[in-house]
C-alpha cells in the first residue's frame, strides 16, 4: 500500500514519512549497505548487501506499494533520507495472513531523537488500518534500546532462537522474537 506523505516536527526539524518511488531503488541499496555496516544489530552485514541489485530493490519497492497487505515507509529529515520501516503479511495462507511482520532501521546518527518512535507509531497505525490482528518482529540480543522501544509500544518477548546470529569474530547473538496482539 502507498503511504501518502505525512509531516512531523522533531525539535526544529521536519520529518516526512512516505512511500518510496521505484526510481529511489539505487539510493535505498546504498542506504541498506550503510545501515547494515553501522551496527551488529542488523540481520546481515554490509558486505552482504553488495549482491542486492537495483532491480531487486525496485521489485521490493513495487511489492510494498502495490500489495494491500504490505507497506514500505521511508523517513526524510529536512529532506535527507535517514531510515526505513516496513511491514508485510507473514504469509499468504489464511491461517497466518492476520499476522504482520515488522522491520525498522535508522542511521545510527539519528537514533535516540524520537524519530524511530514516530516511524514505528505510523507503521503500527497503518498495520491496524489494514486489519491485521497481530504484529511481530525480531530484535537481536544486545539491542536494548530497540527492545525497550518495542516494549513501550506493547510488544512482549515470546521466545528466542539461541545463537541465531554468528559474527565474523566467532561470537553469537540470539534472535529475540517479539509479539503484539493488536486486538487488545
Amino acid at each position: 500500500m502507498r503511504l501518502q506523505p505525512r509531516e512531523y516536527e522533531i525539535g526544529e526539524h521536519k520529518l516526512v514519512l512516505r512511500s518510496p518511488e521505484k526510481e529511489e531503488a539505487e539510493m535505498l541499496c546504498s542506504y541498506l549497505a550503510r545501515v547494515c555496516g553501522e551496527t551488529r544489530f542488523m540481520m546481515q552485514g554490509a558486505d552482504e548487501c553488495k549482491d542486492l541489485s537495483i532491480e531487486d530493490e525496485e521489485q521490493f519497492i513495487l511489492s510494498h506499494i502495490e500489495e494491500p497487505d504490505a507497506c514500505l515507509i521511508i523517513a526524510e529529515l529536512d529532506g535527507q533520507h535517514i531510515g526505513n520501516a516496513s511491514f508485510n503479511a507473514v504469509g499468504p495462507s489464511r491461517r497466518n495472513h492476520h499476522r504482520a511482520n515488522v522491520g525498522i532501521a535508522i542511521y545510527l546518527d539519528y537514533t535516540g531523537k524520537g524519530i524511530g518512535k514516530t516511524m514505528f507509531q505510523v507503521l503500527l497505525d497503518t498495520i491496524e488500518a489494514c486489519g491485521f490482528e497481530s504484529a511481530e518482529l525480531t530484535v537481536i540480543e544486545g539491542n536494548e534500546r530497540a527492545k525497550h522501544m518495542y516494549e513501550t509500544f506493547g510488544f512482549a518477548e515470546v521466545g528466542r532462537i539461541p545463537k541465531a546470529n554468528k559474527y565474523d569474530d566467532g561470537t553469537y547473538a540470539d534472535d529475540i522474537l517479539m509479539y503484539k496482539d493488536l486486538r487488545t
